[in-house]
């Protein structure tokens, strides 16, 4: 069973406190991919394979998933009450079309990054909104994960309008926590990367950059 919770809390590793007006969350250079842990997650039988590349908007993240599940990530606060805005820049070269995302067998995506909100002594008792680049699923669309109710997961993007483009979303974390856990937060503690594909079987390639919080 994938633990998803207890496995992004397990994966934070580095604590980080910002009062810009952006904060900006991952560097995506190779000194920082060698400091951040990779965690497999229980049951997969490989890890997912990432590398750091630059193109003309800068540095980004590469994942090939293919039948595999880890991701990294890392503990930062985020004052949501003055930066409640998560950006994110993203593409999905090769998606997993076909697939139920809202079921355990096919529960995987292409790209997904987590917000986490510690709200417990326990990992499992954390909560978390689970954003997602979609194959399947139309923006906007949303579901509690069928591994826990704990994790909500949120369309931003879809491959059945961008596959193989960069993306740039943005939504508010602050007002997502409220509508989707009834949460009044103030702050998350960790946010974590994820591609996985170890309930399809199947392989996926996608790209990040640029995920950072800001006022508006």
């Amino acid at each position: 069973m994938k633990l998803v919770l207890k496995i992004l809390i397990t994966l934070l590793i580095a604590t980080t406190t910002s009062l810009a007006d952006e904060i900006k969350v991952f560097d995506f250079t190779e000194t920082e991919l060698s400091k951040l842990e990779v965690r497999k997650v229980r049951g997969a039988d490989n890890k997912t394979t990432y590398t750091v590349g630059t193109n003309e908007n800068g540095s980004f993240l590469k994942s090939v998933a293919d039948n595999a599940a880890s991701g990294l990530g890392k503990e930062i606060k985020i004052d949501l009450n003055k930066t409640p805005f998560i950006n994110i820049t993203w593409k999905v070269e090769k998606d997993l079309s076909g697939i139920k995302e809202d079921t355990k067998k096919g529960h995987d995506f292409a790209a997904r990054v987590f917000a986490v909100k510690k709200t417990g002594a326990t990992p499992l008792s954390n909560r978390a909104i689970n954003y997602v680049f979609s194959s399947n699923s139309d923006i906007g669309i949303n579901w509690p994960s069928p591994y826990t109710k704990k994790s909500i997961d949120y369309v931003l993007s879809t491959t059945k309008e961008n596959l193989n483009e960069w993306v740039t979303v943005k939504t508010n974390v602050k007002d997502d926590f409220k509508k989707f856990h009834n949460l009044d937060v103030n702050e998350i503690d960790g946010l974590a990367i994820m591609s996985d594909t170890d309930n399809s079987k199947m392989k996926s390639i996608a790209y990040f950059q640029n995920i950072y919080f800001s006022t508006e």
